[in-house]
């Protein structure tokens, strides 16, 4: 026990979290096991829906990107919706999702989803209580509907402290990079911290269903959290190698006589580096 309660501690830094060279050499492994998912999802023809939920400054915008880097983006879609137009609220609350859905043979990662509804909506007013108790009657038929058509639902919250959300806020502040993260309705939020505890609790109360369980991850360690993320999904979906067979280059065939443009007829970029 002494001996693994060591291990444990190895990849760990002075603060307890993920130490960079552990988190890279297992991203990588992680990575490739997507790429043989993804080869999985489109030779069986699934369709699959993966939910990124949590407060603002969660990490759930990290972990996306790192999910779907390494994939072909043919067949992965990341979703992040602005508000609904004029248009869009006047239509059924779901409408504007379902245009995105998979099609067979797709992996649909949600950066934000139908789920607006039961937090930010409802924290900021932004829909009626009749809206809100309509979406808690709507949202586990919606969802048991896209589970018996045969897409593969999963739906992760990450959970953050209000110190380090309260950190990365700041940083986002401080860093013109990243200054574009931090919006107004971000900053309304940092004062309802309560209100979306209450909200997410409520939530989770009418959504947490058998047929699509909602998972949580802790992501004060954004590089804990993304790790514990991606194996989650690996675990969820069951997949087995279909990877192609590497393709053979046959020999170029021998170049013809061709008398080229003079490449001092032709733009090039200057070389700065």
């Amino acid at each position: 026990m002494a001996k693994d309660s060591k291990a444990a501690k190895d990849y760990l830094d002075k603060n307890g979290k993920i130490r960079k060279e552990f988190y890279q050499k297992e991203l990588a492994k992680m990575q490739s096991e997507l790429v043989k998912l993804q080869y999985w999802v489109k030779a069986r023809g699934l369709k699959v829906v993966i939910l990124f939920e949590g407060r603002d400054a969660a990490g759930k915008g990290g972990t996306i990107k790192r999910v779907s880097e390494p994939l072909n983006p043919r067949g992965c879609r990341v979703v992040a919706l602005e508000k609904p137009t004029e248009k869009e609220q006047t239509q059924w609350y779901f409408q504007r999702y379902v245009a995105h859905l998979p099609s067979a043979g797709e992996i649909v990662l949600f950066d934000r989803s139908w789920y607006n509804r039961a937090g930010v909506d409802t924290v900021m007013g932004y829909c009626t209580e009749a809206q809100r108790q309509e979406f808690f009657q709507s949202c586990p038929e919606f969802e048991k509907m896209l589970v018996r058509s045969g897409i593969i639902l999963l739906k992760y919250w990450f959970s953050v402290s209000e110190k380090e959300q309260e950190a990365r806020f700041r940083e986002r502040s401080d860093n013109p990079n990243k200054r574009w993260k931090l919006s107004p309705v971000d900053i309304a939020s940092w004062n309802r911290w309560d209100e979306y505890s209450k909200a997410k609790d409520e939530m989770f109360h009418y959504t947490d269903t058998d047929f699509a369980r909602w998972w949580c991850i802790d992501s004060d360690d954004k590089k804990a959290a993304r790790l514990n993320c991606i194996s989650h999904i690996l675990k969820m979906i069951p997949y087995e190698d279909v990877t192609p067979n590497p393709l053979v280059l046959p020999p170029r065939p021998q170049s013809v006589m061709y008398n080229r443009p003079d490449k001092n007829r032709q733009n090039y970029v200057v070389k700065v580096y």
